[in-house]
């Protein structure tokens, strides 16, 4: 069997945003089925919705991070600040790898937004854009966090 970060990476490849691609490969752990995972995510990836801002990796982590440990949180101060606190560090941690969690910073990309037509994935696309990369390593990274 694939393993989470694999599984996130081939969700990746074969055509689902950065940010569905790692909460659909944890999605399982939570009782969410594919489909409901694909849906709460949809507009995350290019660091929402193309407008370049978060990385949907990271996006997609917060999202499971709040399934792990958000329950509870609305009217608890403490428990809402250590769930803050995990996405801050995991944020931290996935820019000490990678140098930043900012979309357009690590891709290169000039400021603003973006078109919000997606690219088409092409071999072209998959070779220029290191994302399959930051999904496969913010799954792992999520996994010492879970």
């Amino acid at each position: 069997a694939m393993t989470r970060p694999e599984k996130a990476e081939a969700l990746f490849r074969s055509g689902y945003n950065c940010a569905q691609s790692v909460v659909m490969a944890f999605a399982p752990d939570f009782g969410l089925t594919q489909e409901e995972a694909e849906r709460i995510s949809a507009a995350f990836g290019g660091g929402f919705s193309r407008l370049r801002e978060t990385c949907g990796t990271v996006s997609g982590a917060a999202m499971v991070l709040s399934l792990r440990y958000g329950a509870g949180t609305g009217s608890d101060r403490e428990k809402k600040t250590r769930l803050y606190a995990t996405v801050q560090d995991f944020a931290k941690a996935f820019t000490a790898q990678h140098g930043s969690y900012i979309c357009r910073e690590l891709l290169a990309l000039g400021p603003g937004p973006d078109s919000p037509v997606p690219e088409a994935r092409t071999d072209a696309y998959y070779s220029r854009r290191p994302c399959a990369k930051y999904v496969r390593a913010a799954a792992e990274l999520l996994e010492r966090y879970l």
